[in-house]
Parts: structure tokens; sequence; C-alpha cells
């Protein structure tokens, strides 16, 4: 019988007995669990980081029926149960002081009925070492604590940073006491999508393992290929009926959109798992994983610390700086390397530095088009409606309209960007022309404050040079005097060369000229 796909299920017990894909991560589980105690895991968001603490629970609840027929099975003897201690901090809007403390004591009262001795009058801190110790006592276990989304409430605090000390100042007192505790904990996992390294699970309990770059659990969230291929087998060549395409294709496809993340260096390949199971759940390719919702905190991130967009293809971090997101204000890498919008994609061995880029063009198509209202106007408000119609323009050759649309993106251009109006239009650029290359050959080149551009379609090409405060005259004459144009002589298609101002005064394109 056909197994259904678990999308929105991160219930470990749930997917083992109902009919649910299930991928065998439980080797990498017993590896985790015997070979440590304490640990931190980053991944993006619906990577499967719920499942993993669902599966652990489930493990150490001693529920060894749930794990028949996977690895796991024959490999732990024993299956004994623990006490658990389960706090999930995704399922509360986080807008106030008394959100957090809210939340935390509603896991330990719950703990409390059912030990004993409730103490209301005391902080969560307090409240949480005296129940580890307790249900250690009446047991004659120690406790495993697994907190899943343990960054949620700053995260929702960013942008507010009273707020967000607050909350980071309440979880630093309270994860900190797993440390005093030690001796009453027989495991504990800590999973977000970003280290805070200032709470006192990263600098106080100095024994927790951060796997989040770790070869030896780098595929413990997440899809191979070799799964991929194993599991859905059948599923990849009914996605392919349905759309047209052979077995080959369907794989490349599947690749293209949703593959390419790597946690750490010469790591497999790793698909998104969320957007994996809509696909086959729907049969239909989409944009899955991205739609569930980008965070705007990282679009005022960028623009806080004036960070050029065109470093997004060729960006480039120290194993430390992704380790963390404190300077985020500054330096809004790490944070788009977390949160799934950036990956590794090489490794330089000399100087222990990764090159980042976007892992898929799911991503990289999805977040450059949601960068578009956020840096350009749009006049109908609608970015997939202007991307479409520009590309239109220039498929048919229609300089005028294409141009015309290009301008329009910069009206509107806010005073208060004046001082850094060259960035910003180079950002626009980036943009707008990126999308342009999904749809066709598009070249962005930039050097020395310096913009070029090559776009070619299947009947045309365009050879672009922008000034800034120059003349549009300078421009064309430019891209004659440097021969921009010189390697499509011998091409069929035609050429148009154009010449294109800002105008730091109006701010915004002040003339074109083009020439054939």
């Amino acid at each position: 019988m056909k197994r259904n796909y678990p999308v929105g299920i991160q219930n470990f017990e749930e997917i083992r007995k109902g009919n649910y894909y299930y991928i065998d991560k439980t080797e990498l589980v017993y590896q985790l669990v015997s070979s440590g105690k304490y640990y931190f895991l980053s991944r993006p968001r619906r990577f499967g980081k719920s499942l993993l603490i669902s599966t652990l629970e489930a493990y150490f609840q001693g529920k060894k029926e749930l794990f028949k027929d996977l690895a796991i099975e024959t490999l732990e003897k024993e299956w004994l149960e623990y006490p658990i201690l389960h706090f999930d901090l995704n399922t509360k809007k986080y807008e106030s002081k008394v959100s957090i403390a809210e939340i935390l004591n509603q896991h330990l009262e719950k703990w409390e009925a059912i030990y004993g001795d409730e103490k209301r009058e005391r902080s969560p801190e307090e409240r949480f070492s005296y129940i580890i110790e307790k249900i250690s006592t009446v047991t004659g276990r120690n406790v495993v604590i697994l907190i899943d989304e343990y960054d949620k409430p700053m995260l929702q605090a960013i942008g507010n940073e009273d707020l967000l000390n607050d909350y980071r100042n309440t979880l630093k007192a309270f994860y900190g006491v797993m440390k005093s505790c030690d001796k009453y904990i027989k495991f504990a996992m800590l999973t977000g999508v970003t280290k805070f390294s200032k709470v006192s699970v990263f600098s106080d309990l100095n024994n927790l393992m951060d796997i989040s770059i770790d070869d030896r659990f780098a595929n413990i969230c997440g899809i191979t290929e070799k799964e991929l291929h194993h599991y859905f087998k059948d599923d990849i060549r009914e996605l392919g009926k349905k759309n047209g395409l052979s077995e080959e294709e369907t794989k490349v496809t599947l690749k293209k959109l949703y593959d390419g993340y790597h946690f750490v260096e010469y790591s497999d390949d790793i698909y998104n798992p969320f957007s994996i199971l809509n696909t086959f759940a729907k049969m239909k390719f989409g944009s899955y994983w991205f739609e569930t919702g980008t965070p705007t905190f990282l679009i005022e991130l960028l623009k806080q610390s004036k960070y050029n967009l065109y470093r997004l293809t060729e960006e480039m971090a120290s194993a430390d700086s992704l380790g963390g997101i404190d300077t985020m204000n500054s330096n809004p890498v790490p944070i788009l390397y977390q949160s799934g919008y950036l990956t590794i994609k090489g490794y330089d061995k000399e100087f222990q530095v990764y090159s980042l880029g976007f892992p898929n063009k799911e991503v990289e198509e999805g977040f450059t088009k949601f960068l578009l209202p956020q840096y350009a106007h749009l006049e109908t408000g609608n970015p997939s409606f202007e991307i479409m119609s520009f590309v239109k323009d220039v498929r048919k050759g229609d300089v005028e309209s294409f141009m015309k649309r290009l301008k329009s993106f910069f009206a509107d251009t806010p005073y208060e960007i004046a001082r850094d109006l060259e960035l910003h239009y180079q950002n626009v650029l980036f943009i707008v022309f990126k999308l342009l290359g999904f749809y066709t050959q598009a070249e962005y080149h930039t050097s020395n404050g310096r913009i070029d551009m090559v776009i070619k379609t299947d009947k045309y090409i365009y050879v672009m040079e922008f000034k800034l405060d120059g003349t549009a005259e300078e421009a064309l004459t430019q891209i004659n005097d440097k021969q921009y144009a010189v390697p499509f002589v011998t091409d069929s298609k035609k050429v148009f060369k154009i010449g294109v101002n800002f105008s730091k005064r109006t701010r915004g394109i002040e003339k074109w000229i083009v020439e054939e």
C-alpha cells in the first residue's frame, strides 16, 4: 500500500503508527546518545528539527515497538525509560516580557503537578532546577531534557533591543540551570535556527557540543540524494509522468530546485525535506519552503548593515562567524546562513574560510523576488507581474518600454538614503537583473563603482553601462571605447548598446541613450 507524506507532521510516534514515510535517521540518533550528553543543533526552519526531538523522546521513553525494522532496533540492547522534560518554545507568540515566563511556567506546572511541590512564587529557573532534582530523586533515573526551538522568543524580539535583552537574560538563567544540575541529567539537546552565543548555554555550559557544523551529524536532518532515490523511487517516476518528464529529467529538476544544502565542508548534498514532501504530495513543483514565510527582520538587517546584495553570490565566512549571530546588526551573513538562505558552497582549508551561496533555485528565486518590493518601487505592488512584464519587453526588443519600467523601479527613492544612493542603485539593479536571469541570460558585473550588464535572449543582446552623476553619453562612449559589444559582433542576434545615467539630485534614472 502506498504510504502517505508526513507534511507538517513532526511527531515520531504518529508517523510510525500511521501509514507515513519515515527516512531512517536512527543510526545517527543512536550515535548521538551513545557518544555524548549535551548537544546543540542549528538548522533552518521546517528542516526536521522537531521530528528529531520527537524521535529522541520516543527513544528515551523506551518505546522499542516504534523502532521496529529501523537501524537502532539492533543497536540498542536495553531500551530503558527515562523521565523527560520536553520544552517546545515554538507554540507561542512572544510579544511582551511576561510571554517567555508564561510558556516556561506552563511546562513546569505540568511536571510539578505530576511530581508534587508547585513553586509558583519562584522564578522559572528556580522551579526548573528544583523539578530536575525532584524527578531524578523520585524516579531513581536521571532526567532527559529536550528543548525545541530554544531561540524562538529571541528571534521574534529582533528589532526590539529591550525585549531581546530581557528574553536573553531570562533564558540565560533558565538554560544555565543544566550545568548546576549536571548530576541529575542523563541527556540534553537544544535545537533552533540560530545561535545566540551570549546565552549562557553557549558560554557557561561549556560542555555543550555544537553539532551544527559537524560531519558526523551533517545528515541528521534533511534528505540526502541517496535517501531520496531509495525511499521515493516510485514517487519520482509518478512525479515525472504527471509533469511530462522522464525519470532522469525529474531527478535533475528536483536537484535544481530543492538540493544544495551543506552544513559542513565536503558533505553530501542535502535536499529540503519540506519542499520534497510537498512536491510529492501535490505531484507538482513549487516554492513550498520559501512560501512558508521569510522574516522581515532579515531585510531590515540587510538594509541596516548597508549590505551589498551582489555579495550574496560570492560571500565568504569563517567557521567562527557562522556559529553565532551576535554581530548581526553589522554582519547579516551568519543569520542568512543559519536561516537557510545561504549555504556552504566551498572551503579554503589553508585559511579555514567557507564560500557561501544560495543552496538552490527555490531559495535563490524566492528570496530575490521577496527582496524586489523591499528595495524597489513597484507600481502594481506585484513582483511577479512586474518581472513578467519586464521580461516580455526584453524578449521582444522593446527597449523604450523596458527602460521605462526599469526607471519606475527607482521612483520614490527615500530621501534619507541619499548618502548611500550608489549602494541603493547597485542593490536594485542586482535584484532586477538577477530575476531577469531566471528567464534570460543576464550577467551583472560591478567593480570600483562601475556597473555593466549583458542580457541575452533568443533574438537580442543588450549591452548596458550605468553612470552615477555622469551622462548617458559618457556611458555609451565607455561601451564603445572599451569595446564591450565586440564579443557579439559575429552573433546573428541584434545588439543594443544602452548608456544610462543616474542622478543623485532626482534620485533615479535621469536619461538613457540607445545605439543599435
